[in-house]
């Protein structure tokens, strides 16, 4: 439960990747708790909608793939609600597929945006929180940055190098005041997972539920956390049980399939358009 005190210091909260999915409803969430929250996103259109909706005042187009972009969303951030406090690095994407199969293009912005944006994010965050020793971002991983899914190879990778960047980030910075933290979902009913059905014996998470989080990580700060708790629980008991019984146990939930030949892709064509034009 969330302290009633900590709800009377609204914090400054910059989102990216705000404008639908988990970025939305972490904005909403935190909104709710009485924090200042600023959206950016590469469909801009789309960002103003969410923020007429949400009632954010402070929105822009955001490229997280181009530090300059990234730059010019946290100045105008300062600049309307103060100085930030928190930057939670949102924006990501997931294809699915044969891992030879996947277009070069598609393989490049998936770095771009899932590792690159958040480097980049980071460290324009760093540079205004470390002089004022003040100041918390999260990094939107995935338990498939801790367990590998196949049909996920790509993703996979950038999940895995989002927990080792916080991680040694959150230990070079750990005397400076500046908290670093990932939010590690399992797969979320959102555009990431249309046309696909989710591992058997296990519930997909709510975006919601994934603001929740969030929001209270931003208040009660710790390295990570875990969503849902039994997927959670699942991968971490994962890593004590020797390989040839995991993957065992993995095919026996259906991983093997989920994300390949069991994929709707008439259902995720709209997702993958998108993807491939922003």
């Amino acid at each position: 439960m969330t302290n009633s005190s900590t709800r009377t210091m609204p914090k400054t909260v910059a989102i990216t990747g705000g404008a639908r999915g988990i970025g939305y409803q972490t904005a909403k969430e935190l909104i709710r708790r009485g924090h200042r929250v600023a959206i950016g996103d590469v469909d801009e259109v789309r960002a103003k909608e969410a923020a007429d909706e949400l009632g954010v005042t402070v929105v822009t187009h955001l490229d997280v793939t181009d530090p300059e972009s990234f730059r010019a969303f946290l100045d105008l951030v300062e600049a309307e609600l103060g100085p930030l406090d928190v930057l939670i690095n949102n924006a990501g994407i997931m294809p699915t597929g044969y891992a030879h199969e996947e277009e070069d293009a598609i393989t490049r912005r998936q770095v771009e945006i899932n590792i690159l944006g958040v480097i980049f994010g980071t460290k324009l965050a760093l540079q205004r929180m470390l002089p004022r020793r003040t100041g918390h971002i999260i990094n939107t991983a995935s338990l498939a940055g801790e367990l590998a899914v196949p049909g996920l190879a790509t993703y996979c990778a950038t999940k895995f190098a989002v927990i080792g960047f916080t991680e040694a980030a959150r230990q070079e910075y750990r005397k400076s005041g500046v908290q670093l933290s990932t939010v590690r979902p399992t797969f979320t009913n959102t555009e990431l997972v249309a046309g696909t059905a989710g591992a058997k014996g296990l519930r997909n998470a709510e975006p919601e539920e994934i603001g929740r989080a969030t929001a209270d990580l931003i208040e009660h700060p710790r390295p990570f956390v875990r969503v849902t708790r039994l997927a959670g629980g699942v991968i971490a008991a994962m890593k004590f049980v020797p390989g040839r019984l995991a993957t065992g146990l993995g095919s026996a939930l259906g991983a093997d399939s989920v994300f390949l030949t069991d994929v709707d892709i008439g259902a995720r064509q709209t997702y993958l358009d998108r993807i491939r034009d922003n």
